[in-house]
Formats: structure tokens, sequence, C-alpha cells
């Protein structure tokens, strides 16, 4: 019959539309999967260069310690505090960024995540009203697909509104964990010239004291 017929056609429709929508998803969190594994080769990337840091101010230790060891074992033992100290401080610096791009990516995935499923649920929203509005003959169907259509664009609104919400919200999260960075690192070159200088000041001390006792002599 032809209420049997219709019934066959919709059935095959949301068929394929609900494959070609799985298909869109599982396209979409591939996309997603590239995306955090960039993000993996760049934290990498950033783990590599604090490690070359961590190397070169141990190669500074060392140079340190070989140049002062016929210096005076009070500015030795001072020397070697100021330098602990200053390797425990970029060790704890280092650990606190690690620990602010591991949880900015946490938030980014797990809003990733929320976005694909609101997405989904839209464009499933979205197929089903076309196709449900396609096939409306009558007129108390009209009235019906109207007011589907208003409020899906409700719903459409209201998740854009929230997306670019959470956008800004992830964006400004970026930047300040980007300047938090940027201090750290400044905070670290001045320590490193602090301790560069008061170095000097210990070598000239002792340079002043070596003079007067050969010129006492």
């Amino acid at each position: 019959s032809l209420s049997n017929c219709i019934t066959v056609i919709l059935l095959t429709f949301q068929t394929n539309i609900l494959t070609e929508l799985k298909n869109w998803k599982l396209n979409l969190i591939q996309h997603h999967k590239l995306q955090m594994r960039q993000e993996k080769e760049k934290h990498a990337a950033h783990v590599k260069q604090l490690h070359n840091e961590m190397e070169n101010l141990k190669e500074l230790l060392h140079t340190y310690e070989i140049s002062i060891g016929r210096k005076d074992e009070v500015v030795i033992t001072n020397l070697s505090q100021a330098l602990e100290k200053q390797k425990e401080r970029i060790e704890l610096m280092r650990k606190f960024t690690l620990w602010r791009i591991q949880h900015v990516k946490a938030k980014q995935k797990e809003y990733a995540n929320r976005i694909a499923d609101r997405h989904f649920r839209t464009a499933l929203m979205k197929k089903v009203w076309a196709a449900w509005r396609s096939l409306k003959e009558e007129k108390w169907k009209e009235k019906v697909a109207r007011a589907c259509q208003l409020r899906a664009e409700d719903v459409c609104v209201q998740l854009t509104n929230d997306y670019e919400a959470k956008i800004a919200e992830l964006t400004a999260a970026l930047e300040q964990t980007k300047a938090e960075i940027l201090r750290l690192h400044s905070e670290r070159d001045q320590y490193e010239d602090t301790m560069k200088k008061a170095f000097m000041r210990g070598v000239c001390a002792l340079n002043l004291e070596a003079m007067t006792m050969f010129q006492g002599k």
C-alpha cells in the first residue's frame, strides 16, 4: 500500500542519514586526534628545550665548581648554595610549566569532545527535521514543522553562543599561561644575572685582598 511504501522510504532515508552522520562524527574525532598529537609533539619539543637548559645549567655549575675550587672556603660555600637554590627553582619552574601545559591540554580535549557531541546532535536534528519537512503534505504537519524549525534555530543559537564563550575562555587561559611562562623565563634570567654578579663581586674581592697582601709584603 501507499502508507507501507512511504514507511519503507522513510526508514531507508533515516538509515542513510544516520550512516552519513556516523561517518562525519568519526572524521571529526580523527581530526581532533590529529590536533592532540600535534599538541603532544609541541609539548615534547618544549620539554626537550627545558632539558637542554638544565644540562647547560649543570655544565655552568660544573664550570663554577672548578673555577672556585681554589678560592676562599666561605665564598665557595655561598656560591654552591646559591647555585643549588637556583637549580631547585628552575626545576620547580619546569614542573610548574609542565603542569600548566597538561592542565590546558586536558581542558582543550574535554571541550573539543563536548563541541563534537553538540555538533553531532545539532546536525542530527537538522537532518531529521529536513527529511520530515520534505515529506509533509498536510496542514498540521506544516505547523509542527515550523515549530520544530523555530526550536532548532533557538538550540543552534544557544550552542553557537556557548561555543564562542568557551573559545574566549580557553583563549584567555592560554594567553595567561603564555604570560606566566614568559614571566618565569624572565625571573630565571634575572636570577642568572644576579648569580653572575655575585660571583664577579666575590672574585673582585679576592683579587683586591690578594693585591693588598702582596703590597703589604
